[in-house]
């Protein structure tokens, strides 16, 4: 399986190393592997958990705005992709 695009960094707090992405395309969950790539940055990791309005979701869509613990630092406009298999 491709990987396919699914979003796009719109923020980076690197005190608490949260990444904010705005979901464009499909949908990602709690357990997915991502792939977050852009001029400096390239890395997969698996999300362990992320949140709407500072609220616990399993699952993330299209036009949703989420946040996740990353483990670098990650900057605006990375492309977020779901992890092929």
């Amino acid at each position: 399986m491709e990987e396919q695009k699914v979003g796009k960094v719109t923020n980076f707090f690197k005190k608490i190393m949260v990444a904010g992405i705005d979901i464009t395309d499909g949908s990602i969950k709690v357990g997915d592997t991502i792939h977050i790539k852009g001029t400096t940055t390239d890395f997969e990791m698996v999300i362990e958990s992320m949140e709407i309005d500072r609220n616990p979701v399993e699952e993330a869509t299209a036009g949703q705005s989420i946040g996740i613990k990353v483990p670098d630092a990650v900057r605006d406009g990375d492309d977020v992709f779901l992890a092929g298999e």
